[in-house]
């Protein structure tokens, strides 16, 4: 059965010469009949990038775990397990995530983990308009596509430094660039490290209720300056 659930989101994959990281997400939210999909790329210390997303939703889940440091693909990452919310307005899990996604249309949220034996390179996040659990078959797609994302990730990082991400991973995909050039930006003005940066960068975000890919593209454009007392 295994076999038969590879083949088949396999055979959706192969519709593009060159899969995408979109086009991953797009093959997960159809494999698994869910409203959306989104990956992100983590490391142990957080979110690093969006690998990509299929809806304004997802992109607005994808930055909301960037920005809050919470979700279903966070906790996938951290525990290394399944994270199934199948009616987020009924959880307590997250209290500045849920809030948000679910004025975003997010009423179901879950995150798999995307792993290759002990080494986690992200997880990947589904969610649906409407609350409900996975089913059975649901389940074991999202797993099948998780595993095919793990492939598809090491596979494009075969070329790359250490550390860095591969450049067709960074051109052809929607990356949370702009965030780690603002932070470099506000690094320098304030004399400040860039994690630290960084951490600015969010909690403006956070307090202005806003994306953080927003305030960012603000600070790089120049519309937008943090102080000292921002």
């Amino acid at each position: 059965m295994a076999a038969e659930r590879l083949a088949r989101i396999l055979a959706l994959l192969a519709a593009d010469d060159r899969p995408s990281g979109r086009r991953l997400c797009e093959v997960a939210a159809e494999a698994t009949a869910m409203s959306g999909a989104g990956i992100a790329l983590l490391t142990a210390g957080g979110a690093q990038a969006s690998l990509g997303a299929t809806d304004s939703v997802s992109s607005l889940i994808e930055d909301l775990q960037y920005t809050l440091g919470e979700g279903p693909c966070i906790d996938a990452q951290r525990l290394g397990t399944v994270i199934a919310e199948p009616n987020l307005a009924a959880t307590s899990r997250w209290t500045a995530f849920s809030e948000r996604a679910l004025a975003g249309g997010a009423k179901a949220v879950f995150g798999f983990p995307i792993r290759l034996g002990a080494v986690a390179l992200g997880a990947l996040d589904l969610y649906r308009d409407q609350p409900g659990p996975l089913t059975d078959d649901q389940h074991a797609d999202a797993l099948v596509m998780a595993d095919v994302a793990a492939r598809f990730i090491l596979s494009a990082q075969a070329d790359a430094p250490p550390g860095d991400l591969d450049i067709d991973i960074a051109t052809d995909t929607h990356l949370w660039g702009v965030v780690h050039q603002a932070a470099g930006m506000v690094s320098v003005q304030l004399d400040i490290p860039v994690a630290d940066a960084l951490v600015r960068i969010r909690a403006h975000a956070f307090g202005a209720d806003r994306r953080i890919t927003e305030i960012a593209r603000d600070i790089v454009e120049r519309r937008l300056s943090l102080d000292d007392d921002s």
